[in-house]
């Protein structure tokens, strides 16, 4: 049976910009947030990782700009983060990872396709996602697909959905409308906190099972009045705001699961090292392709 892992490259990217030294290769053209997730993706192979994918936000701007106008662009973003997304999607293509640069959609809407299919896939024991992004809650399922935060070491299954958000993987869009999102630039229904949105949509699942007359919610709701006029109030917000946390799973990612396997590093791969100042990856990935 196959683990299948997908990389959030783009939460990568941003953790390692912030974590490691600066590094800049030859031109002058900094390096260092690539060559920490290089690193990174490299140990995952000699732990025994053999299918894995890695998505990234190639353009941060998305169809969802066109739909709300105050979700989240790449202003503000450090130019020289944003110049290293080319760099590290070149490398990780030249190390041999499947790689999903994507520009009409985001990092995330690949993860939730990719977890999708993998998991169709009778093969597959487990489809694990390395984020910490809360959207991609809505992708978990069972213990078969699930969600892992590498900085905290968590694992977090269907159930751990449900212990951290109090409501199951189905109800994190309508969640997230709800609570709102401040890294996606959306805010919410106001009145709605984490507490109230878990209490309706525990019992609810959904917004638009969520009774229209307030005196017929369930009695342990509380706040019911409030919640539910400022719900009414702000109806078309909250049904765009959950169009805007709701994945996409129809994106192209790939034919098959063997696309995903890694089968060592490609020609180009040494030139990349070399650019990047770590020769020894090189011979790091040769080692994990001999063993494999």
């Amino acid at each position: 049976m196959i683990d299948v892992y997908l990389v959030d490259g783009t939460y990568e990217l941003f953790r390692h910009f912030f974590a490691v030294p600066s590094s800049r290769d030859a031109s002058g053209q900094e390096i260092g947030a690539v060559r920490g997730v290089v690193a990174s993706v490299l140990s995952m192979l000699e732990s025994g990782v053999r299918y894995i994918g890695v998505a990234t936000d190639h353009v941060i701007e998305s169809f969802r700009n066109e739909l709300y106008l105050g979700y989240k662009t790449g202003e503000g973003v450090d130019p020289e983060l944003m110049s290293q997304f080319p760099i590290l999607e070149a490398a990780l293509d030249a190390l041999g990872t499947l790689v999903w640069p994507m520009v009409e959609v985001e990092a995330d809407d690949a993860l939730a396709a990719a977890a999708v299919k993998a998991a169709a896939d009778a093969r597959v024991k487990r489809v694990i996602i390395y984020t910490p992004d809360k959207d991609l809650g809505q992708s978990v399922s069972g213990t078969r697909i699930v969600q892992l935060d590498r900085r905290r070491d968590v694992v977090r299954d269907e159930q751990g959905v449900v212990e951290k958000f109090g409501v199951k993987p189905e109800s994190i869009p309508d969640y997230l409308a709800v609570v709102g999102d401040s890294a996606d630039g959306f805010p919410g229904i106001a009145g709605w906190g984490a507490k109230a949105a878990a209490a309706a949509l525990s019992r609810y699942v959904h917004l638009e099972a969520i009774p229209k007359d307030w005196r017929q919610w369930d009695p342990s709701i509380g706040r019911a009045r409030a919640l539910s006029e400022s719900l009414t109030k702000s109806w078309d917000d909250a049904l765009l705001f959950r169009e805007l946390a709701t994945l996409r799973t129809d994106v192209p990612v790939f034919d098959s699961i063997d696309d995903l396997r890694w089968r060592g590093p490609k020609l180009e791969f040494k030139a990349m090292t070399e650019r990047l100042k770590a020769p020894e990856m090189l011979e790091r990935a040769t080692l994990i392709a001999a063993k494999k």
